[in-house]
């Protein structure tokens, strides 16, 4: 599924009107925090296992 630039003006205008200007940014850095998480997970290794492969 892609959206074109009309949806996602679309999207972010009701995401706005929702929650306010204010409320964005705090929600956009939940939002990078819980992608990056998943990567994590999803990729299997943390922060330790990395530091042992470079030791």
């Amino acid at each position: 599924m892609r959206f074109g630039m009309g949806e996602l003006l679309i999207i972010l205008l009701i995401v706005l009107l929702i929650f306010g200007a204010g409320k964005i940014p705090q929600i956009a850095k939940s939002l990078g925090e819980g992608i990056k998480e998943f990567k994590k997970s999803v990729s299997g290794t943390d922060e330790a296992e990395k530091k042992e492969k470079n030791d």
